[in-house]
């Protein structure tokens, strides 16, 4: 069978009539070599909705449309020809080439799941050389949420780092770190903090993983770190899923939140005051709790009415508001009320907790990497870490 690629926009021409006779050119040759599948990847560069474009009657798109749309489905059959698109903005597309006779069968390419990315990354590891028993499962589910360019990325990066350490087969521990790479960045070493510092970042990291573990429905903590990465993450904690999560609880939700923000509830906790660490923390925190009260309906007041509309799902997903300036208050107000309460839980958590917190603190501190294994051994049976149970020395005046 005779397959044919083309770019949406090398049809795009500057001279009217161009495109046209290229989708002529196209479809003669599929019939010419019938079986043939012809795909045009990024369809939206031609296919985009007339009325919504502002292309008048000449325009050199809308005529490439036109032809395009004569092809897929005029008075003369197509018999052996199919045709194939791919495009990041389904919604922007005009309805005649969506209809049916046409691209009347939409499949969407979401992000992989977890026995997918587990497929994907066995794929790309017969590419390199690994050692015998690599758990695959685990890598896949530390790499929640990862596409597939992202998965070869993470094999790549195992096999570089076996490369520059002279050894001939990938190991476990490079494919572990090589996600720390693709999602964190690679190792900072020229950044080296002052000692105050590593023990803000050591607390603030321990305060993630400590609201986390003492709250229920929370994804275990796989990984503590204060060594700093070159996405200018001082530290982070990552926390892994034990399987595919499609469905979240309110409870889970503001757990979540409650987790973001106890990175500055341990600063406030210890040593009284913040710091400029928590940016991407309140970011997340935001997010969820805005999420939670426009799209998901767990708002008593607004029900089941949705506040706030997603535009380009497949880039990024934009939202915008769709409720009124007098609606929109107060939708501020909750989200901030709501982030709140779980921070002041966060707060207490940590308080209630306080000896578990300065001990993990001081082990993460001069370990700078514990794993999960190692820090819910020190949670759980802080007997055998007492010679780390004083916490680190810290300057009079920032000590609570």
């Amino acid at each position: 069978m005779f397959h044919s690629f083309r770019l949406g926009s090398e049809f795009v021409e500057l001279f009217v009539g161009m495109g046209a006779s290229k989708v002529r050119d196209l479809f003669k040759q599929a019939k010419e070599k019938a079986p043939c599948i012809v795909f045009i990847d990024e369809i939206d560069a031609i296919g985009g909705k007339r009325n919504a474009s502002g292309m008048g009657g000449n325009d050199e798109r809308e005529q490439t449309l036109n032809q395009l749309l004569t092809e897929m489905d005029g008075f003369e059959g197509n018999s052996g020809v199919i045709i194939l698109a791919a495009t990041n903005r389904p919604e922007n597309l005009d309805p005649a080439l969506l209809r049916p006779g046409r691209f009347d069968r939409r499949v969407p390419v979401e992000l992989p799941d977890l026995k997918g990315r587990e497929d994907i990354l066995k794929v790309h590891a017969k590419k390199v050389r690994t050692e015998a028993g690599i758990d695959y499962n685990m890598i896949a589910r530390m790499a929640s949420g990862a596409s597939g360019a992202e998965l070869a990325n993470i094999i790549n990066e195992a096999a570089l780092k076996a490369v520059r350490e002279h050894r001939k087969v990938v190991t476990q521990k490079d494919l572990e770190e090589s996600i720390e790479v693709v999602f964190a960045g690679y190792q900072k070493k020229n950044a080296i903090l002052s000692d105050e510092e590593k023990k803000t970042v050591s607390y603030h990291e321990v305060g993630h993983a400590l609201v986390a573990a003492l709250q229920t429905h929370s994804a275990p903590v796989q990984k503590i770190t204060i060594i700093p990465r070159t996405s200018g993450a001082l530290g982070y904690t990552m926390q892994v899923e034990e399987g595919n999560h499609y469905l979240y609880t309110k409870e889970e939700l503001e757990n979540r939140i409650a987790t973001f923000t106890g990175g500055r509830a341990a600063e406030e906790v210890v040593f009284g005051k913040i710091t400029t660490g928590a940016s991407n923390d309140i970011e997340q925190a935001t997010k969820i709790a805005r999420a939670m009260i426009t799209q998901y309906g767990m708002s008593d007041d607004f029900d089941m009415v949705a506040m706030e509309s997603i535009n380009n799902k497949y880039l990024g997903g934009d939202a915008s508001l769709a409720c009124s300036d007098t609606t929109a208050a107060s939708i501020d107000a909750k989200v901030i009320e709501l982030v709140r309460k779980q921070h002041e839980k966060a707060k207490q958590l940590l308080e209630d907790n306080r000896e578990a917190l300065d001990r993990i603190a001081n082990y993460l501190y001069q370990k700078e990497t514990i794993t999960g294994e190692e820090f819910m051994d020190i949670l759980d049976h802080p007997e055998k870490y007492a010679q780390n149970n004083e916490p680190p020395v810290l300057d009079a005046e920032i000590v609570e």
